[in-house]
C-alpha cells in the first residue's frame, strides 16, 4: 500500500490532538455509532488531567487507498525533545496555528526544527470558527515567521488551509462551504512525498520512541529506512557511535492501525512500526541486519537547562505511604526514564543518596515527579536550578535564556513589565492585539522565571497568558532577588491543634489545617516578615475550672494555602526541600535538626557569593 508519514506540530493548545480525533473519525477508523472519548490519543492519566500532550503518539488512517501515518507531538516547550526525534521519521508536517493567537513561541521552535530538517510543512490555520479569529492576518504572520527562520524558496511556497478541528471542516478559502476534512486529506496526498527509502536494501530502522510493555518488554518505534522486516529475523543494534550494543531476534512487529497497535508478520520500508525483542538499545540507536556496519545519523538534541536533586526521604514520616523509598529504587527508575527520554539527563551525586536530574523545564520535571509518586515512590526534591556553562573562548559564565510571550489586559502591563525587568528580563516588543489586550515579548533568564507564574497570574487577575521557549545561552545577567519572606517551621512532632494555629494566623499564611500531622523541621506556613520563625503547632489551650462568656466559642480558622507540586518546587529556597509521597506534598527544611540548620546558616554566611 502507498504510504505517507506526517507529524502534527504546533504551540500548546492550538488543537493538535483534537485535529487527530477529527481525522480518525472522518477517515472511517471509528464506527458511526462508536463512543470515543475526546483527545483519544492523550491516553496518559496526567495528560488527560492537565489537557496537554506529553508523549508523542502514532496512529494511522487510510484515505483513497493510501495509508497516512500520523504522529501527534507535544506542544509544550518542556517536551521539545519528543518533537525533535519524531521529525526524523516523517516526510512532512502539518503546522497548526491558532486563528486568533497567531504564531507563539513553541510555533517558532517546532517550525525551526522542521525547516532545519528540510521538511516542507503544510500550514493549517486552526480554530477559524472563533468569533475573534483573524485568520488572514495570522497567515501573513506565519509567512513572516518562515522568512525569519531562513526558509528556502520551496518552503516559503507552503500550501495552507483554514480549519476548525472542533467542528470538523477544512477549506482553502474562508468563503468555501464548511463541510468536512476532505480538502486536508487530499492536500496531504498531493503535497507530502512518499517515504524516501530503499525497499531492496538491508534492513535499517532508527529508534525514535521507546516504551515498556509488561508482556513484550522494550518496544522501539521508528520508520524503516530500508529493506523489509519479518518476525523472528536476526538483527543487531548499533549505537550512534557505531558500537554494537546487542544481537537479538524480533519477537513481535506492531503496526499502528487507527488507535490500536496490531501484530503483523512483515513490514516494508517507509512504514512506522514498533519492534520487540531487544533489551539494550534506546532512542537514537539503529536496528539493522547483521551485515550493516554504519548506524543511521541521529540529530543532536538541545541540552537540558534546569536541574533538581532527587534524594531519599529521611523525614520521620518516611515509608508510611510509599513502598519504593530506597536510593537504589529511585536511581533505577530515573535511569529507565532517561533511556526513553532524550531530554532528561541523570547523574549520581557523590552523596550516595542523591541523584541530579536535568531537563528542559519545571513542567517536565514536575510531570516526572508526579508520575513517580503515583507509582509508589517517596522522594525529597530540591529547588530547581539552572545549568550554567562556561564559554570556552572567554571563560565567561553563560546561563540559559528564554523568549517569553505574554498576552494580558492593558491595565496589568505596568506591573508585569516592572517585575520582569527587576528579574533581568529585557522587553523586546509591545503591541496591541485588540479588545484592550497587549502582547509583550521578553527575553529573560530561565532562573528568573522559576516560581514566577503564580505571581504572574495574581498580578493579571487570572486573565494573563504566559508562554516561554528556550532561546539559547548568554552571559550571566547578575544576581536576582529571591523570596523576601521567611517561613514558619514546626518545632514539634504530632497533630496540629486548632488553638495553636489560631494564635499563629497573625504571623503569616498557614499551609496546614488542624489535625494534620507535622514534624520538627516541617514548614507549616509563610512568615509575614523576613527570617524563619520556629513555633509549636501542638500547643493547646490551658484548662481552668472557671467558665467565662465567649471562652468556649468555636475557633474559626482561615483556610490554609494548599501547595501544588509545581508551586512547592518554585516556592522553596536552597536550604529547603519538597517531601513527595503518594499521598502528600510537604515542605521541609533540608536539615530537620535546628542546631544543624543554624550551623549551615553560619557556614553559608561565611562563604563568598
Amino acid at each position: 500500500m502507498d504510504l505517507r508519514n506526517i507529524a502534527i506540530i504546533a504551540h500548546v493548545d492550538h488543537g493538535k490532538t483534537t485535529l487527530v480525533d477529527c481525522l480518525l473519525r472522518q477517515s472511517g477508523v471509528f464506527r458511526a455509532n462508536e463512543q470515543v472519548r475526546e483527545r483519544a490519543l492523550d491516553s496518559g492519566e496526567i495528560e488527560r488531567e492537565r489537557g496537554i500532550t506529553i508523549l508523542a503518539k502514532c496512529t494511522s488512517v487510510v484515505w483513497n487507498d493510501v495509508r497516512i501515518n500520523i504522529v501527534d507531538t507535544p506542544g509544550h516547550a518542556d517536551f521539545g525533545g519528543e518533537v525533535e526525534r519524531i521529525l526524523s521519521m516523517v516526510d512532512s508536517c502539518l503546522l497548526l496555528v491558532d486563528a486568533a493567537e497567531g504564531p507563539m513561541p513553541q510555533t517558532k521552535f517546532v517550525l525551526g526544527k522542521a525547516l532545519a530538517r528540510g521538511l516542507r510543512p503544510i500550514v493549517v490555520i486552526n480554530k477559524a470558527d472563533r468569533p475573534d479569529q483573524r485568520a488572514e492576518a495570522v497567515l501573513d504572520e506565519v509567512f513572516d515567521l518562515f522568512a525569519a527562520l531562513d526558509a528556502d524558496e520551496e518552503q516559503l511556497d507552503f500550501p495552507h488551509l483554514f480549519a476548525s478541528a472542533k467542528e470538523g471542516w477544512a477549506v482553502r478559502d474562508l468563503a468555501d462551504p464548511r463541510e468536512e476534512m476532505a480538502p486536508l486529506f487530499d492536500l496531504v496526498l498531493a503535497h507530502v512525498p512518499p517515504p524516501a527509502v530503499d525497499p531492496e536494501g538491508p534492513f535499517r530502522l532508527l529508534a525514535s520512541i521507546l516504551e515498556y510493555d509488561p508482556y513484550l518488554g522494550r518496544l522501539l518505534t521508528g520508520r524503516i529506512a530500508s529493506g523489509r522486516l519479518r518476525t523472528n529475523a536476526a538483527l543487531k543494534a548499533l549505537a550512534r557511535t557505531g558500537e554494537e550494543l546487542e544481537r537479538a531476534r524480533v519477537t513481535r512487529i506492531l503496526a499502528f492501525r487507527g488507535l490500536s497497535r496490531q501484530p503483523i508478520e512483515e513490514a516494508e520500508a517507509g512504514d512506522i512500526v514498533a519492534v520487540a525483542g531487544f533489551s539494550r538499545p534506546t532512542v537514537a540507536d539503529t536496528l539493522c541486519d547483521p551485515e550493516v556496519e554504519a548506524p543511521l545519523p541521529a540529530e543532536p538534541v538541545d541540552p537540558p537547562t534546569v536541574a533538581v536533586t532527587f534524594s531519599v526521604n529521611d523525614s520521620p514520616f518516611a515509608g508510611r505511604e510509599g513502598d519504593k523509598v530506597t536510593s537504589r529504587q529511585i536511581l533505577a527508575r530515573l535511569e529507565r526514564e532517561a533511556e526513553g527520554n532524550v531530554a532528561i539527563r541523570v547523574r549520581r551525586l557523590p552523596d550516595q543518596d542523591a541523584v541530579e536530574v536535568a531537563g528542559r523545564g519545571e513542567l517536565q520535571l514536575a510531570v516526572l515527579i508526579e508520575t513517580m509518586r503515583r507509582e509508589g515512590y517517596e522522594m525529597a526534591i530540591s529547588r530547581p536550578r539552572v545549568l550554567i556553562r562556561t564559554d570556552p573562548e572567554t571563560g565567561a559564565r553563560m546561563e540559559p535564556l528564554e523568549e517569553v510571550v505574554i498576552d494580558l489586559d492593558e491595565a496589568c502591563a505596568g506591573v508585569v513589565v516592572e517585575k520582569l525587568t527587576r528579574r533581568k528580563g529585557e522587553l523586546l516588543e509591545m503591541r496591541p492585539t485588540g479588545r484592550g489586550r497587549l502582547r509583550l515579548v521578553f527575553k529573560a533568564p530561565s532562573r528568573a522565571l522559576i516560581g514566577y507564574h503564580g505571581e504572574f497570574l495574581t498580578d493579571t487577575r487570572g486573565t494573563g497568558v504566559l508562554n516561554r521557549v528556550f532561546a539559547g545561552f548568554e552571559p550571566w545577567k547578575g544576581p536576582i532577588r529571591g523570596r523576601h519572606t521567611g517561613v514558619i517551621v514546626s518545632s514539634e512532632q504530632g497533630e496540629a491543634v486548632a488553638y495553636a494555629l489560631w494564635n499563629l494566623e497573625d504571623r503569616g499564611q498557614l499551609f496546614i489545617g488542624p489535625g494534620e500531622k507535622v514534624y520538627s523541621g516541617m514548614i507549616i506556613g509563610e512568615h509575614a516578615k523576613a527570617g524563619d520563625l520556629e513555633v509549636n503547632p501542638l500547643k493547646s489551650k490551658k484548662l481552668t475550672n472557671i467558665r467565662a462568656a465567649g471562652k468556649d466559642d468555636a475557633i474559626l480558622l482561615t483556610p490554609p494555602l494548599r501547595m501544588t507540586l509545581e508551586r512547592a518546587l518554585a516556592y522553596i529556597e536552597e536550604d529547603e526541600l519538597v517531601e513527595v509521597t503518594p499521598g502528600s506534598i510537604r515542605l521541609r527544611k533540608r536539615h530537620l535538626d535546628p542546631h544543624l540548620r543554624r550551623k549551615a546558616m553560619r557556614r553559608s554566611a561565611r562563604e563568598p557569593a
